[in-house]
């Protein structure tokens, strides 16, 4: 099943990229050349990159290593997801571009000249009134096809001759001289021209007109051409805004939680939620700095970080993750567990963060003045034999109270319902980060982003405050969530 699932994913991305080529680089080109073999090695390189990045990532690689992956390598994926968008959304505008520029063309086309007609003589009239007509229609003629030149040899073709009367009959006409048409007269009537034999000005092979709203290959060309262009500069623009938005650090949300167990004293308390920061060989020191500058502003009562701290081992990521040292809240800052940090040694990241002073709740609960504060290790942790328990957490706890719970994915909260917690805080969706990611996040996740409530639980899931992969994100902004605590009782 895993080896045809492979196969199936392999040729998706190679029918993908073949036509992400096909549409940037064959059609825009009048032939084979540099060009398309040049655009051949971006589109390969791109994804020999990105696959080097990812690799090199879960596999350990030096350190060094990995930081020149994962630029490049990360940014083509998203470049790569939002060419293929454009390029695909450009096929819908190409058939109208070319229909504009065909009737731009038409409107453009000089009008034909008119050719003039002489006036029907009436049956009845005299002869030498025919023979003026005849002898006009000869001279109109004559006008309209190109001058006869002196054939090969120097001796020019002999003039008809005229009509003459041998009776009292109609005159007779004159005798038929045959013509030899020359290469030397290009434009004379071609015997292969059946249609139109013996017409004037008719080109020897004329050629097959081209069907009504179908482009010329120039105008095909130049709408390739626009199409490809105008993808190309909206995913480049698109994905420059997305990492931007990223780097220059998390905004700021607050969002109200009414409870109706938090006593009165607890009104207006603050928690500041923190998720997903995924420091790397991409995101490090300086952007971990700015997590923590901006929480510190929020001047929370709690900081809880929610899981999927890094992408790394401790011993790469160490002194990016030191600026966590300088979280400061007024009952201290709480973390626990997601899924990536069991990719990047999750036993030495517990102890890592305890010794920089925050404390991981790993299946573990605490007593704060007027609610309890617990965490479960995320699901992952089951193949390492740490997985959640959501028993020895919260088993023996006094019901009576709050209680807010730390865990990593929402899918977790039907564990959370059962067990009378309310308010369960979690991240890991990212909001579907890159755009339509969010819909595969909403059919794999109960929430995606925001506060929903679930029987007498409530969820709030943060879209995060970093990104995984492309430090890049598109219709999904990063985070930073400051939940203030209301409680009904006031």
């Amino acid at each position: 099943m895993i080896i045809v699932f492979a196969l199936l994913a392999l040729t998706v991305l190679v029918t993908a990229n073949w036509y992400l080529w096909r549409r940037l680089f064959r059609d825009t080109t009048g032939g084979p050349g540099r060009a398309r073999r040049v655009g051949a090695a971006v589109i390969g390189g791109g994804w020999v990159l990105a696959i080097g990045a990812l690799v090199a990532e879960r596999a350990g690689a030096p350190f060094w290593l990995q930081r020149v992956l994962a630029w490049p390598g990360f940014l083509w994926l998203a470049l790569s997801i939002y060419l293929l968008l454009a390029v695909v959304a450009g096929e819908v505008v190409r058939p109208l571009l070319a229909r504009f520029l065909e009737r731009r063309d038409r409107r453009r086309e000089p009008a034909p000249a008119a050719v003039p007609h002489p006036e029907p003589v009436p049956a009845g009239a005299p002869a030498q009134e025919r023979r003026e007509a005849e002898e006009q229609r000869k001279t109109d003629g004559e006008g309209l096809r190109p001058p006869q030149g002196p054939r090969r040899g120097g001796s020019a073709a002999p003039a008809p001759e005229e009509p003459r009367r041998t009776g009292p009959g109609p005159l007779e006409p004159a005798a038929t001289t045959s013509v030899t048409t020359t290469s030397e007269n290009p434009l004379a009537t071609s015997s292969g021209n059946p249609g139109n034999p013996g017409t004037p000005g008719t080109p020897a092979n004329p050629g097959t007109p081209e069907a009504p709203g179908t482009p010329t290959p120039t105008r095909r060309l130049f709408v390739s051409r626009i199409v490809a262009g105008a993808a190309a500069a909206a995913a480049v623009g698109t994905v420059g805004y997305g990492t931007y938005g990223v780097l220059r650090g998390p905004g700021v949300k607050r969002v109200t939680v009414p409870l109706a167990k938090l006593p009165r004293g607890a009104q207006g308390y603050r928690i500041a939620v923190v998720s997903d920061i995924h420091l790397s060989p991409v995101l490090g020191r300086g952007f971990a700095q700015k997590v923590v500058d901006t929480i510190n502003s929020t001047q929370p009562d709690l900081i809880a970080v929610v899981g999927d701290l890094v992408d790394g081992s401790v011993k790469d990521l160490g002194p990016a993750a030191a600026p966590l040292a300088g979280l400061r809240a007024r009952h201290g800052a709480y973390f626990v567990t997601g899924n990536h940090e069991y990719f990047s040694g999750a036993e030495q990241w517990v102890e890592e963060v305890r010794r920089l002073g925050l404390r991981p709740l790993e299946n573990d609960r605490t007593e704060l003045p007027w609610f309890d504060l617990a965490g479960v290790n995320d699901i992952a942790g089951e193949s390492e034999g740490q997985g959640p328990d959501f028993a020895r957490a919260l088993g023996d706890r006094d019901t009576a109270r709050t209680c807010v719970l730390l865990a990593h994915q929402p899918v977790q909260i039907h564990d959370a319902v059962d067990h009378g917690v309310d308010l369960q805080l979690s991240g890991h969706t990212h909001g579907g980060q890159l755009w339509p990611g969010n819909f595969i996040a909403e059919a794999a996740n109960p929430t995606v982003a925001g506060l929903e409530r679930y029987g007498d639980t409530q969820l709030y899931v943060s879209r995060g405050a970093g990104a995984w992969g492309p430090p890049t994100r598109v219709g999904a902004p990063s985070d930073i969530t400051v939940i203030e605590l209301a409680s009904r009782q006031a």
